[in-house]
């Protein structure tokens, strides 16, 4: 069938000749962006797109659904996902269709944690990746039980410690203004030293008029940005000096 009317700014320049079509290959990129030609005109599928995606993080232990958000599904797409650095795939054991802005899918346990891309494709072959990604991977674990980390004398030199792991490396951070604070110390802050890479608390402790317990809460961070917080304490006791005199 003859095409009847193709404006300038309707296709890109060069875009179509002869050879494309008799050969069928005119595709979407020949069609101007500004053309407001459908390509469904020439017998074309439109992608899809993919706007959102819900949650943004799951465990490798567990996996789980995620919800995703778009135009032009169709029944029923493959959903994916990508690993950012190694290119490897994971593929959904279920998709639900919802309808053509919207699907549900659950990636199953057990694959290589990192940092993914969602994609998904439709029966025919186009596709879309997100944008955003997915982190797919185990929440770091403290190993160092939560509550008191020891009592330290007033003034002396601090040498403590504590410990997360992940399947990525480790970050550690104060979520409070306690630990290394020094906004009101020794009342309320200890202006003590914590290593964000190790873990280590150094520093001098504070002088405090009584024995007092200083409470805060420390954050471990993976390399997924995925995170796991605990509440930690550390008592500083005070010597008691009498005095008196005698007649």
């Amino acid at each position: 069938m003859a095409l009847t009317k193709i404006t300038s700014s309707g296709i890109t320049s060069s875009a179509v000749n002869t050879d494309k079509i008799a050969d069928n290959t005119i595709v979407d990129a020949d069609i101007a962006s500004n053309a407001n030609i459908s390509p469904t005109k020439f017998g074309l599928s439109t992608p899809p797109t993919l706007s959102s995606f819900t949650p943004t993080e799951l465990t490798t232990t567990s996996g789980g659904s995620i919800s995703i958000t778009g135009t032009g599904f169709v029944s029923i797409p493959q959903v994916t996902i990508v690993n950012q650095s190694t290119g490897a795939t994971i593929t959904a054991s279920a998709v639900t269709y919802n309808s053509s802005t919207s699907l549900s899918a659950t990636i199953p346990s057990g694959g290589a944690s990192g940092t993914y891309k969602v994609r998904v494709e439709n029966p025919d072959g186009l596709a879309v990746q997100s944008s955003s990604t997915l982190a797919y991977s185990n929440n770091p674990t403290w190993s160092t039980a939560a509550g008191s980390l020891g009592t330290i004398a007033a003034g002396a030199s601090v040498s403590l410690s504590v410990s997360a792991s992940s399947d990525s490396t480790v970050s550690y951070s104060e979520t409070t203004s306690v630990l290394t604070s020094n906004a009101n110390t020794p009342t309320s802050t200890m202006n003590l030293t914590l290593n964000s890479s190790t873990g280590a608390i150094t520093g001098t402790a504070p002088e405090p008029s009584a024995e007092t317990t200083y409470n805060f809460t420390l954050r471990a961070t993976d390399a997924e940005s995925q995170t796991t917080d605990r509440a930690f304490s550390i008592t500083i006791s005070v010597e008691i000096t009498e005095g008196g005199q005698f007649n």
